[in-house]
């Protein structure tokens, strides 16, 4: 016997009501059966901000050798990258008429002086007058004057290291003329590096004269160079709101070279500040909210965020430590659910760490 249209129907509405009470026997909670969600704890963590920085090596301290007096390179003293001490001679040139200058104002002293010493003698007697024995002293300073002259000029044609360190490449030879605008070599003093990085000014309260940094070159990826803070600039990039720091690294190997780039890690340890999981916040428009569980019910509860940390975020308002916070399932709550939580995740013990 065929079933009728209405029959037909009521046998439809009788099976899906039964899927709907399956469905809500489920957990799901669209019907008003509690739904399943994991949550985590609200809690303090320490929380660490780290910023790389970049830095130029630079010699302690760093020269170009260049003559002081035009002339011909006479000898040259000196290897292409040696070590050499302060006072070492590095460059002769030739000076045969500045030798010559010097013992002619040396011969010049000689008979002033000669002449001086006469006079004087004679002035007891008044055999000769006070002003003409002024002059003949004028005379004996200015020849003194003329030698030492003369002997500084003879002191520049051979040039000398400033301070210990090691020359670089030799550019001119023997037999070159010179001026003062010729590089001969150049001299650095590698034995300590100036680091020089900048940093932005939130790190300014971190900053300090004497603090230990630890920088690391791309050319050794295994090794860490040890340094410290040696000065700070008085004045912030007002472009780039960034104050340049200069460190000082020990370099007894001659590892650095200057010019290489050198990267610097800096940590500021902000203690311990309170943290939700990212998994926990549900933004609506402008807002950021959290589901919070008591009680076997939650509560949509608004929250003001902070810096946000890898896999966590800083809660600045709207909750408190210990606070059970619902990480995944937020898609099917609204405020008030009923919900079954399972066991809170393994708490992540490391430090947070904030760029």
């Amino acid at each position: 016997m065929p079933v009728t249209r209405p029959l037909l129907f009521i046998a439809v509405l009788a099976a899906l009501a039964g899927c709907d009470q399956e469905t809500a026997g489920s957990g799901g909670g669209s019907w008003g059966g509690a739904a399943t969600v994991i949550t985590a704890q609200v809690e303090l963590k320490p929380m660490v901000d780290e910023i790389e920085a970049l830095g130029t090596a630079h010699a302690n301290e760093s020269v170009e050798i260049r003559p002081r007096v035009a002339s011909l390179v006479e000898r040259v003293a000196f290897d292409e990258g040696q070590m050499v001490q302060q006072g070492d001679l590095l460059i002769e040139l030739e000076n045969s008429e500045i030798v010559a200058g010097l013992a002619l104002a040396r011969a010049s002293l000689s008979e002033s002086r000669s002449i001086y010493e006469r006079s004087k003698s004679l002035a007891s007697t008044q055999a000769i007058s006070a002003s003409n024995l002024e002059q003949l002293l004028a005379q004996v300073q200015v020849d003194e004057a003329q030698v030492e002259g003369a002997r500084a000029r003879l002191s520049n044609t051979r040039i000398r290291a400033p301070f210990a360190g090691r020359v670089g490449l030799r550019r001119v030879s023997p037999g070159s003329f010179v001026d003062t605008s010729t590089i001969i070599t150049t001299l650095d003093d590698v034995s300590r590096i100036k680091l020089d990085f900048s940093v932005p000014e939130t790190f300014l309260t971190v900053i300090r004269e004497g603090m230990d940094i630890v920088a690391h070159s791309l050319v050794y990826p295994e090794r860490e160079f040890l340094g410290a803070v040696s000065s700070i600039d008085t004045r912030l990039d007002p472009i780039s709101r960034s104050v340049q720091v200069r460190a000082l690294l020990p370099n007894q190997d001659g590892a650095l070279k200057p010019g290489m780039f050198l990267t610097v890690d800096l940590r500021r340890d902000r203690g311990d500040v309170l943290v939700a999981p990212e998994q926990a916040i549900v933004p609506e428009g402008t807002r950021q909210y959290v589901f919070r569980v008591e009680d076997g019910k939650v509560e949509k509860r608004p929250v003001t965020l902070g810096r946000r940390i890898p896999g966590f975020v800083r809660i600045l308002e709207g909750l408190e430590a210990g606070d059970e916070v619902v990480t995944e399932g937020t898609h099917k709550l609204r405020d008030g659910s009923s919900v079954e939580t399972l066991p809170p995740q393994a708490d992540d013990a490391r430090p947070a760490t904030g760029g």
